[in-house]
């Protein structure tokens, strides 16, 4: 086996990073925290987040950047950033957003998170006016203290749908 390779994702990674964006928030989320979300909600969820089409729109975003580690062909983790779009008094658009970072759970353990972490930074540093930004599930207490370690403090709360239900979020700021 190679060692897994840091790439900005390209068009043609859509239909793979639907799979393993379903794949990984119901191992996370569902398997892991054991989330009860409601079938319909979690399936209208996920259909609308991880479709190839939606995924083809986002790595087209303005302002928005994606890379995937890639192991013989196979995704295995990927990161997204963009403008941000979190309801915090002091947010603005032009401030950077890590918005996802999802690491599968084979790849669990290889550090990939971290190096993706790394490039997202990064990037957000050199493509924002202001703050970093994050938001996190209020359980997911590995995830806070990773970024935490990198220097982010809560800044607030917020609702993220799934579906219908309510997840209760952290955001998180740095700067």
């Amino acid at each position: 086996m190679t060692e897994p390779l840091i790439r900005p994702a390209i068009e043609a990674d859509a239909a793979a990073l639907g799979v393993l964006g379903r794949q990984t928030f119901l191992d996370t989320f569902v398997d892991g925290f054991g989330i009860p979300y409601p079938a319909d909600d979690l399936a209208a969820f996920l259909d609308a987040s991880f479709s190839p089409e939606t995924i083809r729109t986002k790595l087209q975003e303005p302002g928005a950047a994606w890379w995937v580690a890639e192991r013989d062909g196979e995704l295995l983790a990927f990161a997204n950033t963009g403008p941000n779009t979190l309801p915090h008094p002091e947010a603005r658009a032009s401030h950077a957003e890590l918005r996802r970072l999802y690491v599968s759970k084979a790849a669990q353990g290889l550090g990939l998170g971290t190096r993706l972490l790394t490039v997202a930074l990064d990037w957000m540093e050199a493509h924002t006016d202001g703050p970093l930004w994050i938001g996190v599930w209020s359980g997911n207490l590995k995830a806070q203290k990773l970024y935490a370690a990198w220097g982010f403090e809560k800044a607030g709360e917020y609702q993220y749908p799934v579906g219908a239900w309510m997840d209760d979020e952290f955001i998180l700021r740095r700067g």
